[in-house]
């Protein structure tokens, strides 16, 4: 077995039992109401830096037994224009009828710039999530309300390695192992946010540094959810950014990663925007 199918592995392990918890308390969906309501909009998940498409495992179990279609969208972690032009490539692509864009932390960004030319799209749901305006970069909004355990010196946060394909200078960002479970993860067991940390996606750190275009959530409807106790984007902030852009706000109490400590109140928002 590769290591990386063997990283992958126990990344689907540390949400497994978060998946059974959350299946355990959804009634399954009557055939009649299938026939009876219009057809379901898509959902496409966009995960978020230093993770991949498993971090909204449960959250995909719970929607897909409620009747949608799940799918998540590629999200390199290159660039904020690129990935984002990554995403509404496949959306537009590999999608047909309305769609609800969900991302988690980055990937917040990535939906905000994404969805402006991804017509199809009929709401936003944040997750723990950067919502930009133009012209703002990630590493601006990391900062902008004291709280953030990403907001200090780079060497004391992360480690770095210079991809030979990247330009120099630009490299890959990994939040060090020490610090990842606490400032992600807190509420998981320790063996899961270890599991976590050793399986998480770089970003290269030009794609922080990259100003955002102008956002799809000044003509979208949007919601967020907010854990309470998030260390990476403090809950101050992203109060803030849910407000300028008119969205619906949930919160919970919960570190950075909502989706995978309370996938039930994710899903039901993602639900909300749906039925929207």
């Amino acid at each position: 077995m590769s290591s990386t199918s063997h990283t992958r592995r126990l990344r689907i392990t540390a949400v497994a039992a978060a998946t059974t918890a959350a299946l355990a308390v959804v009634p399954a969906a009557s055939a009649s109401a299938t026939t009876q309501t219009p057809a379901k909009p898509t959902i496409v998940l966009v995960h978020g830096a230093w993770a991949d498409a498993s971090s909204f495992a449960p959250v995909t179990a719970l929607l897909q037994r409620r009747g949608y279609t799940v799918l998540n969208a590629p999200n390199p972690l290159r660039g904020l224009a690129a990935d984002s032009a990554s995403v509404a490539a496949f959306v537009n692509q590999a999608t047909t009828g309305p769609v609800v864009l969900v991302g988690h932390s980055y990937g917040g960004a990535v939906i905000t710039n994404a969805a402006t030319s991804t017509p199809r799209v009929t709401a936003l749901t944040y997750v723990d999530a950067y919502a930009p305006d133009a012209g703002e970069t990630v590493v601006q909004l990391t900062g902008a309300k004291p709280g953030s355990a990403l907001a200090a010196p780079v060497e004391s946060v992360f480690d770095v390695v210079q991809d030979p394909s990247s330009p120099q200078g630009d490299v890959d960002l990994y939040v060090k192992r020490s610090l990842f479970p606490q400032a992600f993860a807190a509420h998981l067991p320790a063996a899961a946010g270890t599991l976590l940390a050793s399986s998480q996606s770089p970003i290269a750190a030009g794609a922080l540094q990259e100003p955002s275009g102008a956002p799809a959530w000044k003509s979208k409807p949007s919601w967020f959810v907010i854990g309470t106790q998030d260390k990476v984007i403090p809950a101050a902030e992203q109060q803030v950014m849910a407000a300028r852009a008119h969205g619906t706000t949930v919160t919970v109490t919960a570190d950075h990663l909502s989706m995978v400590e309370k996938p039930t109140v994710v899903a039901a928002t993602i639900e909300q925007a749906a039925r929207r």
